[in-house]
């Protein structure tokens, strides 16, 4: 039970990031697919944005089926 829980707090910390470092930016991106952040001096690329996403929601149906797989039969 403990990996399912691992997982499920993954895919949200996953979840988290992909929000605040991709939907937050999104007006920003240029043609390039870059966005620069001058209050804190960094560069946001689009593409990472897809790979949280996809490991949040790898680590979402990893934790459920954990959790799944431990219910009483």
């Amino acid at each position: 039970m403990g990996a399912a829980l691992v997982f499920l707090a993954l895919s949200g910390l996953l979840g988290t990031t992909f929000f605040y470092r991709h939907v937050t930016n999104r007006d920003c991106f240029n043609s390039e697919g870059r966005c620069f952040d001058a209050e804190t001096g960094t560069v946001v690329l689009e593409q990472a944005g897809g790979i949280y996403l996809t490991l949040a929601i790898f680590c979402l149906v990893a934790g459920a089926l954990l959790l799944w797989s431990l219910r009483p039969r």
